[in-house]
């Protein structure tokens, strides 16, 4: 199997898509201007206490206060509370963190109001994105994670994670680490780990050493509170981290910055590979050249289609997930009901394990089969379903069909589902059902382009079309297209683009800036 990474970079958002065989797996977008993220490192003020529920609000700059609980400050608060007073304490010399002491734990069954006081300074790291009307979920537990490592200051143990399981390399990654490790700081050891020499994770764990400095010198010369401490690398460099594997064939990026951010990244982590790090520089829309759109309009929404017409129904509720699968106008299988029932469902679970990842669906999801009578078939069902979640990073756990035929599964949830708005709203009418005749469109653009050549003066843009707008637009020797380069040059663009709706457009200037030209009056 091959994996495949599309990174498109645009002026309000970057989006990432990761394809497994050349089938979208996995798609996350991000505002530009959006500035919270898992693993933001914050000293923050302790804003109100919750004694009933044994927590307290934090202010850490976002418009809601974030949610700190009790068994969040973790058994080595103390520890940070002390140290984080020393380096308050002095402006100029930062305290050597060698040289911190280690205080008792805190106690699992204490409360919050005899740990923590109102407007007491604490350092935090966002664990859960807002979602909904909640504020961001945060923790006192610092650790900052590497390709190989993860490092959590104040703790002394190195750990390896489960997934390696001959004991002759546990036993070697344990003994290594000890060696190497700073004092005062504990280590993880993650799984893609296995097999590495010492100076490969010994020039890891020095960087995230450097970080966690970094982020102490930085919490010294805050003036005010909150203050960003830490900011966890960007989400393209961030995703990479978590997936990346020799198996990538490909990672395109359409624009420069990112590209080289992205090639710098691969480089530390494995110079080997630096190659598959590519710059697109085609003139179509990267996710329209590498068929990217097409899917991402058919994978999201409400239904969802696999195999011979069987389908998928997917409800997000505020409570959980509700699946319902669906075995459509499908072929009936020769061999009865129970077998047909069997074909569909074992169907629907590999649609169903894709589209948790390409989602990003966390919390409670229920999945309503079709009732199958043997017992032998659900159990197959299930041993399925279990097989296809391997693949998938998230936390998760799965049980068992009910005798009502529904399967309940909880995945991890970091930050809101991916919710992707396929259905297309009239670009033209607004609502209102009544548009000029579409045989004019090309005459509307045309005012459009007369005006910003000669009366805006940009003379160089490009312009964004549907695909048959685009044909239309194209053809002929002396097509439309052509006409308006002769007439306002050769700075006129015109690219098709599969998002946009039919009769919907959009001007780019030459840096990539939309050029808002639209208008509710021209459709009246």
């Amino acid at each position: 199997m091959t994996s495949e990474v599309f990174i498109d970079v645009q002026p309000q958002k970057i989006a990432i898509a990761l394809t497994e065989d050349k089938r979208l797996v996995e798609y996350q977008e991000e505002g530009q201007a959006e500035s919270y993220s898992v693993g933001n490192i914050y000293l923050a003020k302790v804003h109100k206490l919750m004694p009933g529920l044994n927590a307290c609000f934090v202010n850490v700059g976002h418009e809601r206060d974030a949610f700190l609980h009790y068994l969040d400050l973790g058994v080595k608060f103390n520890s940070y509370a002390k140290y984080l007073k020393q380096v308050l304490s002095d402006k100029r010399n930062l305290y050597p963190f060698d040289k911190a002491t280690i205080q008792p734990e805190l106690p699992k069954e204490g409360s919050i109001q005899n740990t923590l006081k109102q407007g007491q300074e604490v350092l935090v790291q966002i664990i859960k994105e807002p979602i909904n009307t909640k504020g961001p979920r945060l923790t006192c537990e610092i650790s900052f994670p590497g390709r190989y490592l993860v490092l959590t200051p104040f703790d002394d143990n190195v750990s390896v994670s489960s997934k390696i399981k001959k004991a002759e390399e546990r036993a070697r990654l344990k003994q290594v680490i000890q060696s190497i490790k700073p004092k005062n700081c504990g280590i993880i050891v993650r799984t893609v780990a296995e097999g590495k020499r010492v100076a490969e994770l010994d020039q890891e764990m020095k960087v995230l050493y450097a970080r966690w400095e970094e982020t102490m010198r930085r919490v010294q010369k805050a003036k005010d509170t909150p203050a960003l401490a830490y900011e966890e690398t960007s989400r393209t460099v961030g995703m990479l981290r978590d997936l990346f594997n020799p198996s990538y064939e490909n990672i395109y990026v359409n624009q420069e910055n990112v590209y080289q951010e992205v090639k710098d990244y691969v480089t530390l982590i494995a110079p080997e590979r630096t190659e598959v790090v590519k710059l697109y520089k085609g003139k179509l829309p990267i996710f329209d050249n590498f068929d990217v759109t097409r899917q991402i309009k058919a994978e999201f929404g409400r239904t969802v289609s696999y195999k011979h017409g069987a389908y998928l129904i997917i409800e997000h509720t505020e409570a959980l997930h509700v699946v319902d699968v669906n075995s459509g106008n499908r072929t009936r299988n020769s061999e009865g009901q129970e077998a047909n029932a069997l074909e569909v469902n074992l169907g629907a679970a590999d649609e169903l394990a894709r589209q948790l990842r390409l989602r990003d669906m966390g919390g409670i999801i229920v999945v309503d089969f079709i009732d199958m009578k043997l017992a032998e078939d659900r159990q197959k069902l299930y041993d399925h379903m279990c097989e296809n979640m391997k693949r998938d990073r998230a936390r998760h756990n799965i049980l068992p069909l009910s005798k009502f035929g529904l399967m309940q599964i909880t995945r991890q949830r970091v930050r809101p589902v991916q919710d992707v708005q396929v259905d297309e709203s009239c670009p033209t009418c607004h609502g209102t059902g009544t548009i000029k005749s579409s045989f004019l469109f090309h005459k509307m653009l045309d005012g459009k382009i007369k005006m910003l050549v000669h009366k805006v003066g940009i003379r160089n843009f490009t312009l964004y079309v549907h695909p048959y707008v685009y044909a239309y637009l194209n053809q002929g020797i002396l097509s439309i297209k052509r006409r308006w380069q002769l007439k306002y040059g050769l700075g006129v663009r015109v690219i098709p683009s599969q998002k946009l709706a039919f009769l919907q457009y959009q001007f780019f200037d030459h840096d990539g800036q939309e050029i808002d030209l639209k208008e509710e009056i021209e459709i009246r």
